[in-house]
């Protein structure tokens, strides 16, 4: 294990505080999601996977939890590039300082820089780049429709990206704590689209929903039903999320399976 690394008994409160720091009245939703990766992060180094590699003008992102990892650094990186751009955007800056849609995008911006930073700083063996560029020029900062259109489309990727990787997780703890980070993406992506249109933080784009076969309605209860919330590939994603990374930036995540 790298000598960088913190040990398991580590206080993890010590480890974030550089992170907290300039947020310290930002939403305890924020919080959840840094304190789970500060928490799962801090092992990446130990792993044996492979490390990344750059072919094709692709960058690889490994294989195994190490790979995973470096997977969902990837697209924090672009989710922070994103709320960085958007804060210097005309519809931004044209929203009231008081505004709640100005704090809640503030609120955003500042957690995936957490997120971002926490795989920076604990991914210290095999890490892929730190400097992926994004190429945001189908997006309009200046208009509110396509800034808001782009993040629910970038939120609901995070969620669908992490559910989807799951599967490819190995350690016990990380799939855990990846659980609770995925659990703050989604509130993420449920406050962009109630600021889309309210009401609507939940639809059959991101969930499939399922009717109970006849057993609930023969007790009287009516139709049951339930609903899985969608996944994706991580080559669906990264088809996705390479459409706003710029050349030499791309990533390959093929090595996940």
């Amino acid at each position: 294990m790298s000598d960088n690394l913190q040990p398991r008994g580590a206080d993890d409160a010590t480890f974030a505080q550089p992170l907290y720091t300039p947020i310290k009245r930002r939403s305890f939703f924020m919080y959840a999601g840094a304190t789970a990766g500060a928490t799962a992060l801090v092992l990446a180094g130990c792993s044996k996977d492979s490390d990344p590699v750059t072919t094709s003008n692709l960058i690889n992102v490994g294989s195994g939890d190490t790979g995973v990892l470096n997977y969902a650094y990837a697209l924090e990186q672009l989710e922070a590039g994103f709320y960085t751009a958007l804060r210097d955007g005309a519809y931004y800056k044209g929203l009231a300082t008081t505004s709640a849609e100005r704090q809640i995008l503030d609120d955003l911006y500042y957690h995936e820089v957490i997120h971002r930073e926490f795989f920076k700083a604990a991914i210290t063996s095999g890490r892929i780049s730190d400097s992926l560029k994004p190429d945001f020029s189908k997006i309009d900062f200046s208009s509110r429709t396509s800034v808001l259109g782009a993040a629910k489309a970038f939120e609901d990727l995070g969620v669908a990206a992490y559910n989807g990787a799951g599967q490819y997780i190995t350690s016990p703890l990380y799939l855990t704590l990846a659980g609770k980070i995925v659990s703050v993406e989604a509130r993420h992506a449920a406050i962009i689209r109630d600021l889309v249109q309210e009401g609507s933080f939940i639809d059959n784009s991101v969930v499939t929903l399922t009717t109970a076969n006849a057993s609930a309605s023969a007790s009287g209860a009516g139709p049951a039903s339930s609903s899985v919330e969608r996944s994706m590939t991580p080559n669906e994603v990264t088809a996705a999320a390479n459409a706003y990374l710029a050349d030499g930036s791309k990533i390959d995540a093929s090595g996940l399976k």
